[in-house]
């Protein structure tokens, strides 16, 4: 039976069967596959090779190495100038691995190894790398295929709408630095966030103003103990130290170099959310000047082009010759200049990048159609001066273009910047400060002192005020007051909290004073994880994107192959008279006429709009997942949530409160109540079982009219009372799945269901045996006691449905999903509870293992089945489902093993889990169907197919601000997601099948 949320949700899990369950944490995934390690007597080495360039060069390399006879394995990777070398040491030496590389025509240096005892280290780390320069899902693919080629990675994922990329890697074969290089080598920005080696810490310095001050902290730094590596950056204040977590930690770090500089330095520890954050809104500033830069010296040539001519005097000026030139044609082509490769630089950068990869994005486009204005402009106007003949330029239609590319990359990021609200508002709940008790000595408390939140250690005892945060998941050692956990768990009514309860970082005190211990900080956080299984959620790619990767891959050469046809099509069909001549611009011929069309075509095609659907959708879906306490674990899980046809639901602890009571009491011999259940509350008084603490509860209120308490003094008064007013007992015995045994003055006496009473040959009279089914069939636990060889009585116990069962039950028959109860209680029990709560398929008496075969039914003729279920006995369910869910009362193990967490213990978070998802993939269809005809529709009216019947011409700029703003659309369109309501409960019942 599952304790509540706010038990289970920080508490370790206890040691099992299943061995030791301590250490796991949200984010640990129930997909753990083991990679195979290198054979017994076999050798790894890396080699660093100089001197490759290409493809050609690698496959070079490799088959020199797997020629080497010995060689087991040999991959390598270009962009990192690295060879892995697997090979039996008892025929191949390290220097004949150099050799034969260096025989291939490169030069080759043996890495030496990370461990100085040969012997490679287990595990991996993870860490979230910024990539800069991605545009669309062709760069995404470009630089996930980059990460993934690496040796020692084993898992990269790369979200285009946060700009992040999430990489495991082996830091015994590849370094984050190695990582860093290869994302730049490819072209792109890349730098660390973080990383789960904690090995590493970013401050801002205050106090700093000279090149002295900076000679005198770098001094400081080098006296610390522990401390590896450390870089000054003077222009921005911050100091980044690489330390060994085993000799120094963090805060003694920061004091350290404050109590050597005598306070004269103050440090702050960076935040690297918050500087995520900062990153971000650097970006759309950037973009934002970029674009008013443009716009500044866009305008002129527009006016020059459009309005000028009606000016007079204006004119006579621009129509000034000066050299081979008019005034007006100087001032567009210098102008224009600018824009083209000063502030479009960056298209250019692009293009190549993608180009040298192999790949083609959204810059290739818009190079290719702003250089094909551009450099067309210039030649008509050479063309002009060398002959005469002056053709119409078209330097506007670049610099417009480039103007409304930027204005549309500008208002994107600030849509995607809407795109991570949640991770931000999550972000948010943790407080900056934190209250450290000062022990001395000898333990006892000498004062108190402010310190970063990111300083906190584990083992600290922090003070906690009325109306401040908590600042770390802990244990209350001190004082009693009540705590609003609502932003971290969903639920609303304020938690009592006293002496060992457990607290939440980023909850809010209420009322009094606490004294917390802290046990755990950084990434072990409930919060930290809630954080990162949203980043984590919301970098993960849903299989229905695929299809817009696979777009992505041939849509810019399919474009450029259109724009090509388009031209040739207007080229040849003017040269051989097929349209008449008032339909060429004046001055014009039909070269340009036809130009104009291609540049149109290429510059409206836009493959951005098609790589955000999805993944912007997915963002924000996993952010109003996590506001309504549902968190997601993936696209993938979301995408499946939408097609679930049956929920199979675990019965005690799921459809039910896990808090079993007795309900009814019978006695059938003469014995008195009060003694009867005097007696069987001292034979179960040893016991550990839940039932067996129930029977005590229910005795002991008989007794003393008293009602359960939270307080820690009261409980202790309670078990001073209990043992005063119980009998002795003495060999006592736990019989599973039967029930207890005791000797009560020596007279024996058992408390458990029939098997007990028949292997102990105790005869059950018939009028027992009907109370007892009367109880099953009303989904009850009937528990019989005979004492002295005779059947005395018999309790009823029952574990009452959660309110909104029933209603939950219904809601989910009315959207078209199957609820099916699984459960390891008897037949009778299970069948009553399951047509009190509105199921018909009823599976009973199943092993925990078993359930995991009914899951597996079900999945046979391909439907996707969801699991629900909150205690350790559900994990192989979970797993095996399709989506499983944990109810958030649950624990650690069965939360590890599920696609969705329920952070409150309702089961209509149920119905918002999948009610959610099919929104979320109603909007990403929605936005794949715009994109699609976005581009089946514009890209026709570009290339003048309208033309000839309607007269529709589309210039290239417009064309240019037609692109710009289906990507922005795309994004708006799955901001849309953040209005999203969860069903309230009154109009659960109205959900119909869509």
């Amino acid at each position: 039976m599952a304790p509540s949320l706010r038990d289970l949700q920080l508490t370790q899990v206890s040691k099992s069967a299943d061995g030791d369950h301590e250490g796991v944490r949200l984010l640990d995934s129930y997909e753990k596959s083991g990679e195979g390690v290198e054979e017994e007597g076999t050798r790894r080495v890396q080699v660093r090779v100089t001197g490759m360039t290409c493809a050609a060069c690698s496959n070079s390399v490799e088959g020199a190495l797997r020629s080497v006879n010995g060689v087991l394995t040999a991959s390598v990777a270009l962009l990192q100038n690295r060879a892995d070398v697997v090979f039996d040491p008892r025929l191949v030496r390290d220097e004949d691995i150099k050799n034969a590389i260096e025989d291939a025509g490169f030069e080759a240096e043996v890495i030496p190894e990370p461990s100085t005892n040969g012997v490679r280290q287990q595990g991996t780390l993870t860490g979230q790398f910024s990539i800069g320069g991605m545009t669309c899902a062709a760069c995404v693919n470009s630089v996930e295929g980059i990460l993934k080629g690496l040796p020692g990675v084993k898992r990269a994922v790369v979200a285009l709408s946060t700009s992040l990329g999430e990489v495991e890697y082996d830091p015994t074969v590849i370094s984050k630095d190695d990582i860093v290089n290869a994302i730049e080598d490819a072209g792109f920005e890349g730098s660390l966030v973080q990383s789960s080696q904690q090995d590493k810490i970013i401050l801002g310095v205050a106090g700093m103003f000279s090149e002295i001050d900076a000679q005198v902290l770098e001094a400081i730094i080098c006296n610390l103990k522990g401390v590896r590596h450390f870089r000054l950056d003077r222009i921005s204040r911050e100091l980044e130290i690489l330390f060994d977590p085993e000799v120094v930690t963090s805060r003694s770090l920061v004091d350290g170099i404050e109590g050597a500089s005598k306070g004269k330095f103050k440090l702050q520890v960076a935040n690297p959310y918050t500087r995520m954050t900062c990153k971000d809104v650097d970006e759309a500033a950037n973009m934002f000047r970029l674009f008013i830069s443009s716009l500044v010296l866009s305008v002129p040539v527009f006016l020059i082009r459009v309005v000028c001519p009606h000016i007079p005097l204006l004119y006579s000026l621009l129509l000034w010759r000066c050299g081979p030139f008019e005034m007006g044609d100087w001032l567009k082509w210098a102008l224009v200049s600018v824009v083209q490769f000063v502030i479009g630089k960056r298209f250019y950068i692009a293009a190549a990048r993608a180009l040298r990869n192999g790949s083609t994005n959204m810059d290739v486009l818009v190079a290719l159609g702003t250089s094909a204005s551009y450099f067309y402009s210039v030649c008509a106007l050479l063309y002009g001066a060398v002959t005469g003949f002056w053709s119409p330029t078209y330097f506007e239609t670049s610099a417009m273009l480039i103007t409304f590319v930027l204005l549309g990359k500008y208002l994107e990021c600030l849509a995607k910047g809407k795109t991570s609200d949640a991770i931000k508002k999550l972000i948010e709940l943790a407080p900056a400060i934190a209250l450290l008790l000062v022990k001395d000595r000898g333990g006892r408390y000498v004062g108190e002192r402010e310190i970063d939140a990111l300083l906190i250690q584990p083992g600290d005892t922090l003070k906690v005020l009325p109306g401040t945060k908590v600042p770390a998941d802990g244990m209350v050692v001190w004082g009693s007051s009540y705590v609003n956990e609502s932003m971290v768990t969903g639920e609303a009514i304020p938690v009592l909290k006293e002496v060992n309860s457990l607290v939440i970082g980023g909850t809010i005190n209420l009322h009094g004073v606490l004294h917390i211990q802290v046990t755990k900080v950084g990434s072990d956080t409930v919060l930290h994880q809630i954080i990162n299984l949203v980043e984590t959620a919301q970098m993960s790619k849903a299989p229905i994107q695929k299809f817009a990767d696979f777009v992505a891959s041939i849509f810019v050469p399919t474009v450029v192959a259109l724009s090509l046809l388009t031209f040739l099509g207007w080229y040849a069909a003017g040269a051989f008279g097929a349209y008449p001549e008032q339909w060429l611009p004046k001055n014009g011929n039909h070269f340009v006429f036809a130009l104009m069309f291609s540049i149109s075509v290429v510059v409206i095609a836009c493959p951005c709009a098609l790589g955000l659907a999805t993944p912007t959708a997915v963002m924000v879906a996993t952010g109003v997942g996590a506001n309504n306490g549902v968190l997601i674990k993936g696209g993938d899980a979301l995408e499946r949530a939408q097609k679930i046809n049956y929920v199979i639901f675990d019965k005690t602890g799921t459809l039910t409160q896990g808090k079993a009571t007795v309900t009814a009491v019978k006695v059938f011999t003469g014995m008195d109540r009060g003694d009867f259940l005097k007696l069987v509350a001292s034979a179960e008084a040893s016991s550990e079982h839940p039932l067996g603490k129930a029977i005590v509860e229910y005795a002991r209120h008989f007794h003393f009219f008293d009602e359960p308490s939270a307080t820690n003094a009261t409980n202790q008064s309670k078990e001073l009372v209990t043992s005063e007013w119980l009998f002795d007992v003495s060999d006592f015995f736990a019989l599973p799945g039967r029930g207890i045994q005791c000797l009560i003055d020596g007279k024996l006496i058992l408390v458990g269901n029939r098997k007990l009473m028949t292997e102990s040959g105790i005869d059950i009279p018939t009028d027992v045996e009907n109370f007892v089914v009367e109880l099953e069939e009303s989904a009850k636990t009937g528990i019989l006691v005979a004492y002295e060889g005779n059947l005395v009585g018999v309790l009823g116990v029952a574990d009452p449905l959660k309110r909104e069962a029933a209603i939950v039950i219904e809601g989910l028959v009315k959207m078209g999903v199957i609820p099916v109860m699984v459960t390891g209680d008897n037949w009778r029990t299970a069948q009553a509870v399951a047509k009190e709560v509105g199921i018909k398929d009823v599976r009973a008496e199943v092993m925990p293992a078993g359930k995991a075969d009914v899951v597996r039914s079900f999945q046979k003729d391909g439907s996707i089945v969801a699991m629900v279920g909150d205690g350790i006995n559900d994990s192989p369910a979970l797993a095996a489902s399709d989506v499983g869910m944990a109810i958030g009362a649950g624990t650690d193990i069965a939360i590890e093993a599920a696609h969705y967490v329920l952070m409150r213990n309702n089961l209509e978070d149920v119905i918002t889990a999948i009610d959610l998802s099919r929104k979320t993939f109603t909007r990403i269809r929605l936005n794949y169907v715009f994109a699609m005809a976005y581009n089946v529709i514009a890209i026709p009216i570009a290339a003048g197919v309208f033309f000839p019947s309607l007269g529709i011409m589309l210039p290239p700029w417009v064309a240019g601000a037609c692109m710009a703003m289906s990507s922005v659309s795309v994004v708006c369109s799955s901001l849309l997601l953040r209005r999203y309501r969860k069903p309230r409960l009154t109009a659960i019942l109205e959900i119909v099948v869509e």
